[in-house]
């Protein structure tokens, strides 16, 4: 029988108040709130050290605080990644962001979700669905990437936009609900 870790990470219903999950969360909110008191120019060594523990691997990503996370080792960061002040990134399931993308103040990525129907929802269970950012990608301030959406390479997400659907490569998308809107060159 899966664990409720295994069923979330498959994109199935769990229970969120499984022990080993609100283990792990209580951890990653551990380091997000390390990472968070760090002065600016404190010791690189301690940030990466902190990046490590919370993404399972030191990487060059760059993280203005306040920064939170559900889980941190969900989340797998490209190089040269670049997070502006205040973005959640609620990864129950996988979260895939390729390399040089960047995140404006305020920028929201879901993968977690809940049951349409009120008496499921009354269960507690919750799911999710991974979100894939492909390499080269602007995500401006404000927005929000909804559960199970991929966004192609080369693109730009609109400030204040609410991406509930796939977004091609090479394009320029924005508004609620997201729309692209033009090609990039």
């Amino acid at each position: 029988m899966p664990t409720e870790k295994e069923k979330m990470l498959a994109g199935e219903l769990y229970d969120a108040s499984d022990p080993e999950l609100v283990a792990d969360g209580q951890r990653a909110r551990v380091l997000c709130q390390q990472l968070n008191a760090l002065p600016p120019a404190g010791p690189e060594a301690q940030r990466r050290g902190l990046l490590g523990g919370l993404f399972g691997s030191a990487t060059d990503v760059v993280i203005m605080p306040p920064f939170q996370c559900d889980y941190g080792r969900n989340i797998s960061l490209g190089s040269g990644v670049y997070f502006n002040f205040n973005c959640v990134v609620l990864d129950v399931c996988r979260i895939t962001i390729g390399d040089r993308v960047l995140f404006g103040p305020a920028v929201q990525i879901y993968t977690a979700s809940h049951p349409m129907s009120a008496a499921e929802r009354r269960s507690g269970l919750e799911f999710g669905a991974p979100v894939v950012i492909g390499d080269d990608v602007w995500v401006g301030g404000g927005a929000i990437i909804c559960p199970g959406v991929s966004i192609g390479a080369g693109s730009v997400i609109g400030a204040g936009s609410v991406v509930t659907r796939d977004v091609p490569a090479d394009v320029f998308a924005a508004g609620n609900p997201c729309r692209v809107i033009r090609t990039v060159d």
